[in-house]
């Protein structure tokens, strides 16, 4: 099959895709994100899902801007090759689940079926399943070592491709393998048949030979049976005995128990009236006239003007000493202040004349100039002497507005103390005491005298709980007159009211006693079980006989029905190993001839497990065979390629699936990518392929190139600044 064309809607990130491929060799070509991988997925659809598939991943194959209720739609023109020359056709599938559709066109004829399409498909494919088509013909580079997909699907198709016929060996080996488990299980919840014929044969030779017993057992049964009757009766009349003792024990233990709580009962009541009496007492004389709650209180005031007075008489004791008499000295800078004027003018009138020559100027000059200096000296003194009777004045001024101040506040604090003094001795007269110490001692007596009423009052509720306090003599009485008609009535059992372990003793000898009953009724039963079972005649010794025989052909129809079933799995089983033993060298030889191409002669041997098809490749550095995993990740790469094509060419046989590679040669060099090209070309004779890369470095072997564009959409952040704006 060589596809031509492909069409795809709404599927990944196409909501329509339309697009050709060569016959041979195409090369889809794009960036990350712009659908390559979504060709891929939807050829597998389109050739192994079935069209009414509703699994989850197909719903997760929408688009993202797609509608809730699309579905994906793939559609592929085909040409078909064989012996009758080519033919064109159509595959089309809607993925809708139950309602999903297909249509497959070939030679005019159309096929709507969902089956008879599948199986149309997978005969022109050569493909059984999508996990097969992906272990062999559809290539993703990271899924390159993935070789096991569908294993049973694998070998049956090797087999069918070496033997010439679709034999389903897998299916039959595991109807054998259920069949012997069937057979051959040896659980006890869930036995096999022959474990179960086994078990039967087994229980029908014991009932065979039970029954040859019974008729030699049964006299001896019968001597054993009257004998177990006579010990029986004997064993009733004590048992008898026994439980009347055991009786007036347990009596007489009741008693003396009712009569501990009686007596406990009694010595609470009277302890309660007791208390109750002192409660009394403790009620009628309180310490102080006036109630906790008023008494409290008002100690609290006294306790409060106590230190009030206290901080006032302190505050009074350091009184201040005032001195009144502030003495002002006389003004004696004004004469100063005058002469210092007077010799001022005087010197500057005597230098002026100088100058302008009325006086001598060489003796006018320097005595004007002198007094006009002493003159303002005088003036400087003067103005200081005035300024300290300034501030004399001044400090007079302030220390008679402190004195005043001082007086009138003596005289407030004299006020507060008088009114305390008064308000502390109203509140003592009125609860009648002498000073705040009898007042603490009165409050510290009748806290204490609560304190106790309290707790005999919660004693007394602990005593009597719920009942009533002034029915407590009449309670305690009735108690003391039960206690008395408990001792009477233990009086009168005789020596087991005496005796203190009286019930236990007999306990001990009932239980023995009731032993001996139930042996000797056990006996008896056993005896007369053993006489019912001898009852067994020979009629039915001889069916259980015949019983034995027939369990014993059926255990050897089995037996011989599991033998065949493992000879017949063993044959199977010898026929998969050769034929996996014939695919793996036909894998070795295609495999070592593509890899010495690849690897440029480096590795030329390669081995295959013929079960489980781990691959080996001969080391030239060790000159020993290395499991594959020891090599590096483009190697590994490489020989499962190869792998892949020797099997994909074994198992399709003479149909041809087109393969498709997503870029397995991402990890290899240019030299061993450009080999491993050349061999992918060489392919192309048998085999249409399709290569998906993002690179452009197989453009220029490549029949046709599909250039797939980038997606194009960009989060501008509209949205987010949208939302901030909102917010």
């Amino acid at each position: 099959m060589r596809i031509t064309r492909l069409q795809i809607r709404d599927l990944r990130r196409y909501r329509a895709l339309d697009v050709s491929f060569g016959r041979e060799l195409t090369v889809v070509r794009g960036p990350n994100e712009a659908g390559k991988t979504t060709i891929q997925r939807a050829i597998e659809l389109v050739l192994t899902r079935k069209c009414t598939s509703g699994s989850a991943d197909l719903d997760a194959m929408r688009p993202w801007d797609a509608a809730p209720d699309a579905r994906p739609e793939v559609t592929i023109e085909f040409e078909h090759e064989d012996e009758d020359g080519t033919r064109t056709g159509r595959i089309s599938k809607s993925f809708k689940g139950p309602r999903g559709s297909v249509s497959v066109e070939l030679d005019g004829k159309t096929t709507t079926d969902p089956t008879r399409a599948d199986e149309l498909v997978a005969e022109l494919t050569g493909v059984p399943t999508e996990a097969f088509y992906r272990s062999t013909g559809s290539v993703r580079h990271h899924e390159v070592a993935d070789l096991a997909r569908d294993e049973s699907a694998l070998r049956d198709r090797l087999q069918a491709s070496i033997s010439g016929a679709d034999r389903g060996t897998s299916r039959a080996r595991k109807k054998l393998e259920r069949a012997l488990q069937d057979l051959n299980a040896k659980g006890t919840k869930n036995p096999g048949r022959v474990k179960a014929a086994d078990d039967a044969v087994a229980g029908s030779q014991q009932a065979l030979e039970r029954g040859e017993l019974a008729l030699a057992q049964l006299e001896r049964d019968r001597d054993t049976l009257v004998a177990a009757r006579e010990r029986r009766t004997e064993s009733d009349e004590g048992l008898v005995q026994r439980r009347a003792l055991l009786e007036k024990a347990r009596a007489a233990e009741r008693i003396r128990a009712e009569r501990e709580v009686a007596q406990q009962r009694f010595d609470r009541y009277h302890q309660a009236v007791e208390v109750g009496r002192q409660i009394e007492e403790l009620r009628a004389a309180h310490p102080s006239d006036t109630p906790l709650p008023v008494l409290r209180p008002a100690l609290d005031r006294l306790r409060q003007l106590d230190t009030r007075m206290r901080e006032l008489r302190a505050m009074l004791s350091g009184e201040i000493e005032v001195q009144y008499e502030v003495t002002i000295p006389e003004p004696t800078w004004l004469p100063i202040a005058a002469a210092g004027f007077v010799l001022v003018a005087g010197g500057a009138i005597l230098a002026i004349a100088s100058l302008l020559g009325y006086v001598a100027l060489a003796t006018g000059l320097p005595l004007g100039l002198t007094g006009l200096l002493v003159g303002v000296m005088l003036a400087l003194i003067g103005r200081r002497q005035r300024d300290a009777a300034q501030d004399m004045r001044r400090q007079k001024e302030l220390r008679d507005v402190e004195i005043d101040r001082r007086l009138r506040g003596r005289s407030q604090l004299e006020e507060e103390l008088r009114l305390d003094e008064a308000e502390s001795g109203r509140r003592l007269d009125t609860l009648g005491l002498t000073d705040l110490a009898a007042a603490e001692d009165l409050l510290r007596r009748e806290e204490e005298h609560l304190t106790t009423i309290d707790r005999l009052a919660a004693q007394l509720d602990g005593l009597i709980g719920k009942d009533p306090p002034e029915h407590l003599p009449e309670l305690r009485d009735a108690a003391a007159l039960d206690v008395e008609q408990k001792k009477h009535a233990l009086e009168a059992l005789g020596p087991i009211g005496r005796e203190p372990r009286a019930r236990e003793r007999l306990e001990v000898e009932f239980r023995d006693a009731e032993a001996a009953v139930e042996r000797a009724r056990d006996d008896e039963a056993n005896a007369r079980a053993r006489v019912e079972a001898n009852a067994v005649d020979a009629e039915q010794v001889a069916a259980d006989d015949e019983k034995l025989a027939e369990a014993r052909d059926a255990l050897a129809t089995l037996q011989r029905r599991a033998r065949v079933y493992e000879e017949t799995l063993s044959s199977i089983l010898r026929a998969e190993q050769a034929t996996m033993k014939t695919a793996t060298r036909y894998l070795e030889r295609h495999m070592a001839r593509d890899v010495e191409r690849v690897t440029g002669g480096r590795y030329r041997r390669v081995r295959v497990d013929d079960r489980t098809l781990d691959i080996e490749l001969w080391a030239p550095e060790g000159n020993d065979w290395v499991p594959l995993t020891s090599l590096s990740q483009g190697t590994i790469d490489l020989v499962y390629l190869a792998a892949r094509i020797g099997l994909v060419r074994l198992v399709t046989g003479d149909r041809r699936p087109p393969l498709i590679f997503d870029d397995p040669f991402v990890t290899l060099d240019d030299d061993r990518a450009r080999r491993a090209f050349e061999l992918l070309r060489d392919l192309t004779s048998d085999f249409q392929v399709l290569y998906m890369t993002p690179s452009d470095r197989y453009d220029a072997v490549a029949d046709v190139v599909v250039e797939l564009p980038a997606p194009a959409t960009v989060d501008s952040g509209a949205e987010a600044e949208a939302a901030t704006v909102d917010a």
